[in-house]
């Protein structure tokens, strides 16, 4: 179910991926790196609203469980979303994003978040199956866009190790984080 969850997020960030692709190539070009930077906060943005939904879910489900797991999730789930945001906003800014667009964009894939709490709440009694399929859903479209989107980006506008060292750093963190 899991690895069928993953895919299922892939599959969906590939369409929306070929869907702001079209959109791109039909448009004036302005400059290549702008529009690059651009599409790639688009491509991010629609990618958090969707990987926001199942953190909903997570939250309304463990509220459902106990109050100290639902906040616990609530606080990691909103220590995680900063860097988030922020990985959404820079590309949009520098791609010549409206500084207020850029801040309502990135409010309205937090929203999602929000609408997964209440299907949470309500589904998350029904079966553990549900919410494994959907935070595995959030983590394969994840995986696709820092893979696809962001990695390369951030190659792209820092030469040098600092990417990749950071990435690095992520991941141990992330281990860290898990096993403590």
């Amino acid at each position: 179910m899991v690895i069928l969850g993953i895919l299922f997020g892939v599959v969906c960030m590939i369409a929306c991926d070929i869907l702001v692709q079209k959109k791109f190539n039909t448009s004036v070009k302005d400059a290549k790196s702008t529009n690059t930077l651009l599409k790639t906060g688009i491509i991010v943005s629609i990618g958090l609203a969707l990987h926001n939904f199942p953190e909903g879910l997570a939250i309304g489900s463990g509220f459902g469980a106990s109050l100290k797991l639902g906040y616990s999730l609530a606080l990691a789930i909103l220590l995680h979303d900063i860097p988030e945001g922020v990985s959404m906003a820079v590309p949009m800014k520098n791609g010549g994003m409206n500084p207020l667009k850029v801040i309502f964009y990135v409010i309205l894939s937090g929203v999602t978040t929000g609408i997964g709490a209440f299907f949470g709440a309500l589904i998350g009694t029904i079966s553990q199956e549900i919410i494994a399929i959907c935070l595995s859903f959030a983590a394969g479209a994840m995986l696709y866009i820092v893979s696809g989107e962001l990695i390369p980006e951030s190659n792209k506008l820092y030469k040098g190790r600092m990417s990749s060292i950071g990435n690095v750093m992520g991941f141990i963190l992330g281990i860290l984080a898990t096993t403590v």
